[in-house]
């Protein structure tokens, strides 16, 4: 399930390193967010695919984490947020 804290204050989806911000946050659950490992892989996706390196290095080592199920899952999100 996606957290709320996860998704407030929506950055622009061309702003690769604000996307990254959210996945680190997401990642280690720090600044108030929880951490949601799922969510973490989505905005390390979305970061990768506005450009920011870090976000594919990042979500490659979080997708080594998740389940097959889970990283269909953080996928299917990230293509909800593109649409």
């Amino acid at each position: 399930m996606s957290h709320p804290a996860c998704t407030l204050d929506f950055p622009m989806l061309d702003d690769g390193p604000a996307l990254f911000d959210w996945g680190l946050a997401c990642s280690v659950g720090s600044g108030g967010v929880e951490l949601d490992l799922i969510e973490a892989h989505k905005w390390f996706n979305l970061a990768a695919l506005a450009g920011d390196e870090r976000g594919a290095e990042w979500r490659a080592d979080i997708a080594a984490t998740l389940s097959r199920a889970d990283i269909r899952e953080a996928q299917r999100r990230a293509r909800l947020v593109l649409q």
